[in-house]
């Protein structure tokens, strides 16, 4: 299985004094050392980590793929265009969200989704969409000709988060996921049925799958027990574990349990 290094939050750690360190771009070599088959990166519309200057830089240095996730903006598929990354995986955006929330609704933007994904492909750069694991996003994500679809893992992380951890007793506790442990337990184990299900029925469309969002040291190993997934994307946890082990440990740690 691969697995795709999200370093955003290293650039996230930059925004939080306005200077250029830690720098992003020093992570390239010590992914690809560790054992990381890709860089991902997100430039959102609001540049509030990742910025257009880092996507150059990373794009031209980096001797592994660069997947670039990106919103479905005129903006910003034009400079993806211009800086042809190994894929583009478009996502939903939305200002106010502290992180992508869910998968692109394919139904209701069908036709501008449509036209984005063809001026890619005429850049000569392959094409993901972030879906949440149904059968209709699949469908649609087959009837729009992408090379690869990216399964939404985060309620499954945040039902597990809410099982195993202690976040119920924290601030960040989700409201809606405070139920009884076997309620919790009943509807991790649906989710992470919604996840395979969808995988095999994006296989039967030669479609490629790949995973991603919320997935820790703890739950990827369910998440990557799915043969059907080929590739797993991974940031936020990566990063956080790296501050006291380092980058390489923490990218290996991930490597072994996947």
């Amino acid at each position: 299985m691969l697995l795709g290094v999200n370093i955003d939050h290293i650039a996230v750690l930059r925004e939080a004094r306005k200077i250029n360190d830690p720098n992003p771009l020093d992570a390239l070599g010590i992914c690809k050392l560790a054992g990381a088959d890709q860089i991902t990166i997100h430039l959102r519309e609001d540049r509030r980590h990742i910025h257009d200057e880092d996507v150059k830089a990373i794009i031209k240095q980096s001797s592994l793929p660069v997947n670039l996730e990106c919103a479905i903006d005129e903006e910003i598929i034009d400079i993806v265009c211009k800086l042809k990354p190994s894929r583009a995986t478009l996502v939903p955006e939305k200002r106010e969200e502290v992180t992508t929330e869910g998968g692109l609704n394919l139904s209701t933007n069908f036709a501008r989704i449509k036209k984005v994904i063809k001026k890619l492909h005429d850049n000569e750069i392959e094409v993901s969409l972030f879906i949440d694991p149904t059968r209709e996003m699949v469908e649609l994500s087959s009837k729009l000709k992408v090379e690869w679809v990216e399964l939404h893992t985060g309620t499954f992380a945040n039902i597990y988060a809410m099982l195993n951890t202690n976040l119920s007793q924290t601030h960040h506790s989700i409201k809606e996921l405070e139920l009884p442990k076997r309620v919790l337990k009943d509807l991790l184990q649906k989710s992470r049925k919604e996840i395979k299900k969808t995988a095999s029925l994006a296989q039967e469309f030669k479609i490629k799958v790949a995973a991603g969002h919320g997935l820790n040291y703890q739950n990827v190993e369910l998440i990557s027990s799915i043969k059907t997934i080929e590739e797993l994307n991974i940031g936020q946890s990566i990063i956080a574990r790296s501050i006291f082990t380092g980058l390489e440990r923490a990218i290996m740690d991930m490597k072994e349990l996947i």
